[in-house]
């Protein structure tokens, strides 16, 4: 066998080997050891486990280690922890103990335990965690030259907390040092507090000293607005304060940087220039952001404290918008941010074009529609002359308000022509406008404006537009097209009907005239029996009948001259006579008169041999 078949079977088999005993493996491992805190603090301690795989876990909990003994008592069921312990598992064996409202007694060493179904399944962690919990306490050192306090505890605190000291309940130093040290002779009251937590209070007489206490050690502000930058010192008996002299730090020399009286007529003196003194600069600006100390002369000596003095932080509002793009229906953040944080808790106040709109650090806007979009400011309460610049809120989101309009409007008609036009609100704008006819299946056009030329009575329907994005699409309602035929001109339309009364009336007044003229010829044709002795030849009845036409065809004829023509016949002849008479019968023309009466003369001759 050779050495590289030889070295893989020796890597296989450790690594079964490896996978063997991890499976069978029992521990619990700590993520801390030990923890120094505040009575009256909360705590955490986690914890993660292993066990055979062919085990299963039923029971977790924590327990406490005093005085070298292990109390297997659920600390759930303890009576000292009533209410003041929580467990939280995790998905991968972690278990976490939460104890809050500490006490001094809670100083224990506390471990893990958990049981499976197997019988033997029973393992604690080793060695546990080892809580120590303390309290505060103000220690006093003083020496010649000055007094030192000491914020105390029995044990190192854990994290590297910061430090917090109070002159009579006003902040004074705030470090990571649990030491403050004083140069003034004062019988006011210090404690220093960690976490919320506080220390009892302890007065202090100290000695008279040079010494400078400013008021605060950190301002931040806006820009554009006033600041006070104060602070008290104290010097030994017999000095009388001659000038005083505020400045930047490290630039005590140079000139621009002397804030004297009057500077720039940004700067100005407040106080009484023996034991305070205000400085007061106006309209600041980013630039004047440094760290300001005072420098006095008495008229022995001139002196300089050593201490820090007070950094102050010019800043702008800026508006952050999170995510800087979204959609509609998500979910968006804007914050009115500074560089440092604006001391006394300053309320916020929002801008949505111009126009305040809520009163909050952030706007949460969830979910976020359309009608958000806008340009949106912000400023601090009392500075609403100093606002932010305006950041612009842009929210995409799909066609909305969908329609359709039609030009000319009005009676559409065959022949004619119309153009529809589609218009839609989006964000990014559509950029695909589609056509459709009802009932049709495929698209008729594409484009914002479809125009019907040349239009027929098979164009008629409704037709709506689809408007399209890459966020979504949205179809508007649909428009009906009714085709009317071919107009006619109002004059003819006008004669026609003029046309059909005029008709209508001449019918009637026909009508009427016939049935006067025919009581009339009844009485002439009897008259005229009489006097041809009763000759029945037909002659008579084809002149009558020819006389009673002749007579409607002339008053229809006539009867838009609004007189009426007579025609008088005279018959001569045999009373023997048995072949017809012919006549011809010729009107005169008329002649306009009012109501003349126009008579006919109709003269009848034989026919010759021949014409027989």
């Amino acid at each position: 066998m050779s050495l590289r078949t030889a070295g893989s079977v020796l890597v296989v088999f450790l690594w079964s080997v490896a996978v063997v005993l991890s499976q069978n493996v029992w521990s619990v491992t700590y993520t801390t050891r030990s923890i120094c805190t505040l009575k009256g603090s909360t705590v955490e301690m986690s914890c993660s486990y292993t066990y055979p795989s062919w085990h299963k876990v039923t029971t977790t909990f924590w327990f406490i280690k005093k005085f070298d003994v292990e109390i297997y008592v659920n600390l759930r069921n303890d009576s000292d922890y009533n209410g003041r312990v929580t467990y939280h598992n995790d998905k991968t064996n972690g278990h976490t103990l939460r104890i809050t409202d500490l006490r001094e007694s809670d100083s224990a060493t506390y471990k893990f335990r958990f049981i499976t179904d197997q019988t033997g399944g029973k393992y604690s962690g080793y060695p546990g965690v080892t809580l120590s919990v303390t309290d505060l306490q103000v220690k006093v050192t003083t020496t010649l030259l000055s007094t030192t306090l000491t914020c105390s505890t029995t044990c190192t605190l854990t994290g590297n907390p910061t430090y917090i000291w109070y002159r009579n309940s006003k902040i004074v130093q705030e470090a990571s040092s649990p030491s403050y040290s004083f140069y003034f002779q004062t019988e006011d009251s210090f404690y220093c507090a960690v976490k919320g937590i506080k220390s009892p209070a302890v007065s202090v007489e100290g000695h008279s000293y040079f010494h400078v206490t400013y008021t605060y050690q950190r301002i931040c502000t806006l820009n554009g607005s006033s600041v006070d930058i104060s602070c008290s010192y104290t010097y030994p008996s017999g000095h009388t304060v001659s000038e005083t002299i505020w400045y930047t730090k490290g630039k005590l020399n140079e000139a621009p940087q002397i804030l004297s009286p009057g500077y720039g007529g940004r700067v100005e003196y407040l106080g009484n220039m023996q034991s305070d003194s205000i400085l007061r600069i106006t309209d600041l600006r980013e630039e004047d952001s440094a760290e300001y100390k005072i420098r006095f002369r008495t008229d022995k000596t001139t002196w300089e404290p050593t201490i820090p003095g007070t950094t102050l932080t010019v800043t702008g509002l800026q508006v952050k918008v999170t995510p800087p793009t979204v959609t509609e229906g998500q979910k968006v953040t804007l914050t009115c941010s500074t560089t440092c944080t604006l001391g006394d808790n300053p309320t916020y106040i929002w801008y949505k074009n111009g126009h305040v709109t809520n009163q909050s650090t952030s706007l949460f806007l969830n979910p976020v529609s359309s009608e958000d979009a806008g340009r949106y400011s912000c400023s601090v309460e009392g500075h609403e002359d100093l606002p932010s610049a305006e950041e612009t809120l842009t929210v995409r989101y799909g066609p909305k308000n969908t329609s359709v309009s039609v030009s000319p409007s009005g009676e559409v008609v065959e022949g004619s022509s119309v153009t529809l036009t589609c218009s839609s609100d989006a964000n990014p704008p559509v950029d695909k406008y589609t056509w459709y006819k009802k009932n049709v299946a495929s698209p008729k056009a594409s484009g914002q404006s479809y125009s019907i030329t040349n239009i027929i009575s098979e164009d008629r329907g409704e037709y709506y537009c689809e408007a399209q994005n890459g966020k979504g699409s949205m179809n508007s309602t649909a428009l009906m097209i009714i085709v009317a035929g071919k107009p006619t001109s109002f004059m003819t339309a006008a004669v026609g009907i003029i046309v059909v009364v005029l008709v209508l009336i001449l019918c009637l007044s026909g009508f009427m005239w016939f049935r006067k003229k025919a009581s009339k010829s009844t009485s002439d044709t009897r008259d005229t029996s009489e006097n041809v002795q009763g000759d029945s030849s037909p002659v008579y009845d084809n002149i009558s009948s020819m006389a009673m036409t002749s007579t409607a065809a002339q008053t229809a004829d006539t009867d838009n001259q609004d007189y009426v023509h007579y025609a008088s016949i005279h018959f001569s002849g045999s009373k023997n006579q048995e072949v017809p008479l012919y006549s011809t019968v010729q009107l005169p023309q008329p002649q306009i008169q009012d109501e003349d009466v126009q008579y006919a003369a109709v003269k009848f001759s034989r026919p010759s041999a021949a014409t027989r």
